[in-house]
């Protein structure tokens, strides 16, 4: 085996491998296209694409694709060879034109679009990310692309990712350059995007039809034991999913992943991997490569990876925090408090600044995480409640304090709170303990945004993240620019800031009753379900946002809207009908034939040792009946609701699919498992929770 350092970026054609094989000149073009957005030259293009094809050829290469990320969460591939004839017929090159690396047409119709065009206009561009490395996997070329309609409005994610990075990026200048430029020109978003994942073995997988098509378990009566005692939580990891994750690792780290921790999860078969933090674009491309390695390597081994949020009713779901930071242009970590004083008040104003965005945009931040999977996740089993609040610690939360009310701080060291005169105490990365239930979470030099659920492409928090931060810079940047005192009017600024926001701050338990009751007191969201969010996302001022930053048009945020009811009621139907056919083919007719079962051995009972001799059996088939026709009622109940659901228009649909066939979901629910709970195993058709969370070893 290659030694870790050497098998690391092996198969990314990098930095070092552009610098090694290209032209000193057209490096420096294409690190200038790839940092500033200047437009990529043809002759650039071409001689990349030889060096690039001859690179990846070498690393057994016979295709390439654009590789895009749809309004799916997933990614999306179309494969064309290098092969070329040469003239005459006889024989063949191999060729890749700077034409081909940079632009593609693929044929992407069926992909979702919003009502952004009709199924008859298939036309359809990506072009090359030159700011993210292409990479070579399973004998293709991977290019990194953004997707966009004949018309120009973006379809993927990777686009308003980009341009929400750069909208951020342009505001943080302008702070910057108010303090004299000290910690760098400009910033970039840093992200570090946590997966948690369960992994179960794939010949009982596919004895359930609910996991295979909808990813989690419709019902199942809880395991004999589940998380009760927390003895899987970082303990010793079995040796067939040390193997999963040995392979994993080595895949990840061929492809530049910086995947950095393993370990075992809360509950049991669940597992997480963390990387190391990079730019929020890569970070991106990063977690789908991951996404995709994970499920791939866990065929190999003859497993399955459930990346569903909340596959197990009762044990801990499976989220994807996303670890958010700005790091500038010569390395400074913008959220690190800093010891001088214009580092101080540096730090403030930006921690200030999300303070603000979260507290205005608590349903921008809602609908970033919002999906039918995840909303089985929110507020139980350390997964945060669907209230947004911010966590900061109880030191740096009485450090606003003081600010707001101009008085001495008396922590550590006692000092009189004046921007830019006095010096902040030096903030350790751990002055509190790690709040679990906060769904924000300041953690030292980083936020912590827990919501995100672990099927979710990590572009969507971020562009939320990316263009909510932006616009509260802007406003200070408006305020400070041209100011005759700028460190009284910095001061000002911060505390009234914090006096406008601070009912977002909490440090407390998220799950308590109490909080949620203080919440509704503060005026804050509490947006349970998809369906009660989606709403927002087309709200006047959101589409002023968003307009004007320059991340999405209002015709391209209407269009992920759409896109966005669509999947929760597909989602919540396809469930649906997944548990009519599972109850109707299988879990009705297993309890008739233990009903029958039960009668013969009653009858035999009775014949030989008289009527009373059988009182225990009689009282199981009285159960067992009563269950199986109050289920056969709750499946004609169901039917209709699904199929009144299917007459509604968008946001109707969403609704009633919240409102009346979840509802009705649950209650079969509660039929099926506890008939489960009585029904023989031998008449049982499907694994149970026992044997799926304790099947891999």
């Amino acid at each position: 085996m290659d030694s870790i350092p050497e098998l690391f970026g092996s198969a990314v054609f990098g930095d070092e491998e552009m610098k090694a094989r290209l032209p000193k000149e057209i490096y420096d073009s294409l690190k200038a296209t790839a940092e500033s957005g200047a437009r990529l030259r043809e002759d650039v293009a071409s001689v990349v694409a030889e060096k690039m094809k001859d690179w990846a050829t070498e690393h057994g290469a016979t295709h390439f694709t654009h590789w895009f990320q749809p309004m799916t969460n997933i990614t999306a591939e179309k494969h064309d060879g290098f092969i070329s004839p040469v003239k005459g017929g006889e024989g063949v090159i191999m060729r890749f034109s700077g034409k081909e690396l940079s632009y593609g047409e693929p044929d992407a119709s069926s992909l979702p679009n919003g009502g952004l065009r009709n199924t008859f206009e298939a036309r359809g561009y990506t072009a090359w990310d030159p700011s993210s490395y292409a990479f070579v996997k399973d004998g293709t070329l991977y290019i990194p692309s953004v997707f966009c309609s004949y018309s120009g409005e973006a379809l993927d994610k990777k686009t308003p990712l980009l341009r929400s990075i750069q909208a951020l990026g342009r505001e943080v200048s302008r702070i910057l350059s108010l303090f004299g430029n000290a910690s760098g020109r400009t910033a970039t978003p840093t992200v570090g995007a946590e997966q948690e994942y369960f992994l179960i073995d794939k010949s009982l997988y596919l004895k359930r039809p609910d996991l295979v098509t909808c990813g989690r378990t419709l019902f199942g009566a809880p395991p004999t034991k589940g998380q009760e005692l927390h003895d899987h939580y970082f303990g010793a990891i079995k040796p067939r999913v040390m193997s999963f994750m040995a392979d994993l690792d080595k895949e990840l780290w061929k492809l530049g992943v910086l995947a950095k921790t393993k370990h075992n999860e809360a509950a049991p078969s669940q597992h997480e991997l963390a990387p190391i933090f990079i730019g929020a674009n890569r970070a991106n491309d990063h977690n789908q490569l991951t996404m995709s390695v994970m499920r791939a390597t866990a065929e190999k081994h003859g497993l399955v990876c459930l990346l569903h949020e909340k596959p197990f009713k009762g044990v801990n779901g499976s989220g994807k925090h996303n670890n958010w930071s700005l790091l500038s242009d010569t390395g400074v970590n913008l959220f690190e408090p800093g010891e001088t004083p214009s580092e101080n008040a540096q730090f403030l104003l930006f921690l200030t600044a999300v303070i603000k965005a979260v507290d205005e945009h608590q349903d921008l931040l809602r609908i970033s995480v919002a999906s039918a999977s995840n909303d089985h996740r929110l507020g139980a089993n350390e997964a945060p409640p669907a209230i947004v609040s911010v966590s900061l610690g109880e030191e740096l939360t009485e450090i606003l304090r003081a600010l707001e009310k101009g008085v001495t701080y008396k922590g550590r060291k006692k000092i009189q709170m004046e921007i830019g005169a006095d010096v902040l105490p030096k903030i350790p990365k751990d002055t509190t303990d790690r709040n679990r239930t906060s769904p924000f979470a300041f953690t030292g030099n980083k936020f912590e945004f827990r919501m995100p659920g672990s099927s979710l492409s990590v572009s969507d928090p971020n562009i939320i993240l990316n263009t909510i931060v932006a616009d509260a810079l802007k406003e200070f940047a408006d305020a400070l620019e041209g100011s005759a005192n700028f460190n009284a009017d910095l001061n000002d600024l911060i505390r009234r800031e914090i006096v406008r926001h601070k009912r977002i701050i909490f440090n407390g338990d998220g799950y308590s009753r109490e909080w949620a009751e203080e919440a509704k007191k503060r005026g804050l969201l509490n947006l349970a379900t998809t369906a009660d969010a989606l709403p927002y996302f087309v709200k006047d001022e959101n589409i002023e946002l968003f307009k004007r930053h320059h991340v999405f048009t209002e015709t391209e945020l209407r269009s992920r809207y759409e896109i966005l009811l669509e999947n929760y009621s597909t989602s919540v139907l396809f469930e649906a009908l997944t548990v009519l056919e599972m109850t109707r083919h299988n879990i009705i007719p297993a309890a008739e034939e233990y009903e029958n079962e039960l009668c013969d051995v009653i009858m035999k009972k009775s014949s030989i040792l008289g009527e009373d001799s059988a009182s225990l059996e009689r009282k199981i088939l009285k159960d067992v009946s009563d269950l199986n026709e109050k289920l056969a009622a709750l499946m004609i109940d169901l039917q209709e609701k699904a199929e009144r659901a299917k007459t509604l228009s968008s946001l109707e649909k969403a609704t009633y699919c919240k409102s009346e066939v979840r509802p009705a979901m649950k209650n079969a629910r509660e039929a099926i498992d506890a008939l489960e709970v009585i029904v023989d195993a031998a008449f049982w058709r499907f694994p149970t929770y026992n044997d799926l969370l304790y099947s891999v070893n």
